[in-house]
């Protein structure tokens, strides 16, 4: 319905361009996956230090790397990132008409794809970095570890002032493409996609038959005689490429399993969830119902209800929050295991001995 709704308000469109709510789901798909992942380690390497420590201090590295093989088994093998195939949609190189369109089996051309690796790899790794350096020299600033005069300070308070504003102007410059991709007026919904030379449209049947039968085919072609260095190159592109295949099916897997994570302890769903999990109220305590006025309580307060005598160690009851002398409640709890007064479920562990002054 909401897609249906999306289209009427850009007639003007394509009629294989995705709309908005497509668009921004694929962005947010790997925007999740990142800090999942990041959590997994975090949990691994404080669970064991010294096995997966290193996983925790290159994660960056490590992240960019398995990003930096899916991409390119994706691209090179859909035309698409993992999340654009994810939702169905492929890039199609700017310039192309209708019918000079490239299935998608075939790839990207190198232009395009290397440009794409480097908006979808490169760019996220070098924002993360300059975000950890800005909250870096944040501390710094804080606690002035660099001399007041030193020129690096001068260079890093100017940067600290500037880099908010070159931020909310990145983010604007993104709202702004999105409005006008809404509207009508833009052909890609992030200024990235303008700069790799692509925008996105939907798989065509066509695209998605050559997709599964394209496996078959590979398999069906005759292997001409190879030297020794070909095969070995054949052989590391096949390991690469099973590597990719494999995480990008693993991510497959995890993607369901993190939407369902993302759904299940949403705001929404809490109410839901705490209905489901909540146990019943239990019922109050049964205890006797006995006022102030009850024959069990002496008059005198400094009289114990149990002895009828002086108190002798004042000891309170936690439970009840009556005072009693020690000997007398503790033999009483440890037979009763309830309040002498109110009858409430008490324990030895409940006696509170009372100091005053003039003990």
């Amino acid at each position: 319905m909401a897609e249906h709704g999306a289209h009427i308000t850009t007639a003007s469109v394509a009629d294989d361009q995705p709309s908005i709510f497509e668009v921004v789901a694929q962005d947010s798909l790997m925007t999740a996956v990142r800090p999942a992942l990041q959590h997994v380690v975090k949990v691994l390497a404080e669970s064991n230090p010294t096995h997966y420590g290193f996983l925790w201090r290159w994660f960056d590295e490590i992240f960019t790397l398995l990003d930096l093989l899916v991409q390119q088994h994706y691209l090179s093998r859909t035309s698409a990132s993992f999340s654009e195939n994810f939702y169905g949609l492929k890039r199609i190189v700017m310039g192309d008409t209708h019918k000079s369109q490239r299935l998608a089996s075939a790839g990207l051309p190198k232009k395009q794809l290397w440009k794409s690796i480097m908006v979808l790899v490169l760019l996220p790794y070098l924002k993360v970095k300059l975000e950890k350096l800005v909250s870096s020299l944040r501390e710094e600033d804080e606690y002035s570890i660099h001399p007041p005069s030193s020129r690096w300070k001068r260079f890093y308070r100017a940067f600290l002032a500037a880099y908010p504003f070159v931020n909310m102007a990145w983010e604007g410059w993104f709202l702004v493409q999105q409005l006008r991709y809404i509207l009508g007026k833009a052909q890609h919904h992030s200024p990235l996609l303008r700069l790799a030379g692509v925008r996105l449209g939907r798989l065509t049947v066509q695209d998605i038959q050559a997709l599964e039968h394209k496996p078959a085919k590979a398999s069906m072609m005759p292997q001409p005689a190879r030297s020794v260095s070909e095969k070995i190159k054949s052989a590391l592109k096949k390991a690469v490429g099973g590597a990719a295949l494999s995480l990008s099916t693993g991510l497959s897997v995890g993607v369901f399993f993190l939407q369902f994570l993302d759904w299940w302890y949403s705001s929404e769903n809490q109410e839901t969830i705490k209905s489901l999990t909540a146990l019943p109220t239990p019922p109050p305590p049964v205890h006797l119902d006995y006022n102030s006025d009850s024959p069990l309580l002496p008059k005198m307060k400094t009289v114990c209800p149990l002895c009828r005598k002086t108190r002798v160690n004042d000891t309170v009851l936690a439970t009840s929050g009556y005072v009693f002398c020690y000997r007398c409640v503790f033999h009483y709890v440890r037979s009763h295991q309830a309040c002498p007064i109110t009858g409430y479920p008490t324990e030895v562990q409940h006696l509170i001995k009372l100091y005053s002054p003039e003990n």
